[in-house]
């Protein structure tokens, strides 16, 4: 997973929190006493110490952050009218020493493989591992530990909202759709494996995917079965099959756009040129949705499974509802290079549409209307429709299919784990 900068807050709102958090902060007497460093014995400055910890982790938890850059923490957060604490260094120094802050670093990263994390454990374990400093730390950032113990939580909380199982497996893009920032994503995934709270999954097919199965309760997750890992490879199609969706969609409507321009500036040819465009992506797109529904009716078989049940009957309820479907993951990937190829021959057609000035289009002339209407029919003939089979008797035909034409099993997907 790549790294990127985390959120830069701007400093009246992170001036508003302090003065919220410390009544008294634009007291001067107070102000210098609070910001001198630390000197003498730690019962001397041990009470402007948690003072400095305890707002840190205040004004973080207010902007909803757990990673946090430092060079914006020491110059921005508490600054006074230019002055900033000088006991700052030696605060950040002690939360470090107390495990209050972390560092990436310091965290394992799931994604490196099992040889790796194998070798990093055995370090810590014979002591050859040595902690990173503050001062060594060429990110800038560091990990507020408690805070991320509680965005771990919400994510959990977050998931079992949506999933009435005890563990559920997403993608990757799904995982990263619930953090704030790649930063925080490692952070957090990190933390859960380590915790044991979830299991790094890939599969590399035509395209390397990424995913997490992870526990919605307070058991440990347990390795990853062939099912997990076809279950992330039908939600990864999902996700694709709606992109797909969302993409031929626009461009249909572009082409309606165009067409309808076309018709006002009264060039019927190129009116007919842009419905029949219009027509084939309507087509492909209603070819997309057909089979999204039915990779979705697979999924909605797999996954609504008491989490009580053995893995074992789960694999088997996974191959009755993909069996039923008829679907493979061969047709997945030719469904999927075929509308990879459908829109990349029309990416010509889509820049010229966007090039058009569109903002005279006029949908509400009746005239524009009924002409365009006259060319759509003039078209219907033309164009063989695509038979698409309605999901309906797509699931019909899995109730009616026998338990013993239903006993392959899931590895007929030959889905490899990384």
């Amino acid at each position: 997973m790549s790294s990127s900068s985390t959120c830069v807050f701007s400093v009246s709102s992170v001036s508003d929190l302090v003065k919220n958090e410390v009544p008294d902060w634009d007291d001067e007497v107070v102000a210098t006493a609070r910001f001198k460093a630390f000197s003498g014995q730690r019962s001397d400055w041990e009470p402007r110490f948690l003072f400095w910890r305890d707002l840190i982790l205040k004004v973080a938890r207010n902007l909803g952050v757990c990673v946090v850059r430092i060079s914006e923490l020491k110059n921005t957060w508490f600054s006074r009218g230019g002055l900033t604490p000088l006991c700052m260094d030696q605060v950040l120094h002690e939360m470090h020493l107390n495990r209050d802050i972390l560092l990436s670093g310091e965290l394992s990263n799931p994604t490196s493989g099992r040889l790796s994390r194998l070798l990093r454990r055995a370090g810590q374990i014979l002591g050859t591992f040595r902690s990173i400093s503050l001062e060594e730390n060429s990110d800038d950032t560091f990990i507020l530990r408690a805070l991320l113990q509680e965005r771990a939580a919400d994510v959990i909380k977050t998931l079992s909202a949506s999933n009435w199982t005890s563990t559920c497996v997403i993608t990757m893009k799904c995982f990263q759709s619930l953090c704030k920032g790649s930063h925080e994503t490692s952070a957090i995934l990190s933390y859960l494996c380590e915790s044991r709270q979830a299991y790094y999954l890939s599969v590399r097919k035509n395209e390397f995917i990424e995913g997490v199965k992870l526990s919605l309760t307070s058991a440990s997750i347990k390795a990853a079965t062939d099912l997990d890992y076809d279950l992330l490879h039908l939600f990864w199609t999902t996700e694709k099959l709606q992109q797909q969706v969302h993409t031929v969609g626009q461009r249909w409507e572009n082409s309606r756009k165009m067409a309808a321009a076309s018709l006002r500036s009264g060039n019927k040819q190129a009116a007919y040129r842009h419905i029949r465009q219009s027509k084939l992506f309507s087509e492909n797109r209603a070819k997309c949705i057909s089979f999204l529904e039915r990779v979705e009716e697979v999924l909605a078989v797999i996954t609504d499974i008491d989490s009580t049940k053995k893995v074992s009957e789960a694999m088997q309820i996974g191959v009755k509802a993909i069996k039923g479907n008829m679907l493979s993951v061969e047709e997945v990937n030719v469904q999927l290079q075929e509308l990879d190829e459908f829109i990349t021959d029309q990416k010509q057609i889509n820049e010229a549409i966007e090039r058009m000035p569109l903002q005279s289009v006029d949908f509400g002339n009746d005239d524009v209307e009924d002409e365009f209407m006259k060319l759509e029919m003039e078209l219907a003939d033309e164009i063989p429709q695509t038979q698409i089979q309605n999901p309906a008797e797509l699931k019909q035909r899995t109730i009616k299919e026998s338990p013993e034409t239903l006993s392959q099993n899931l590895s007929k997907l030959n889905l490899e784990a990384a």
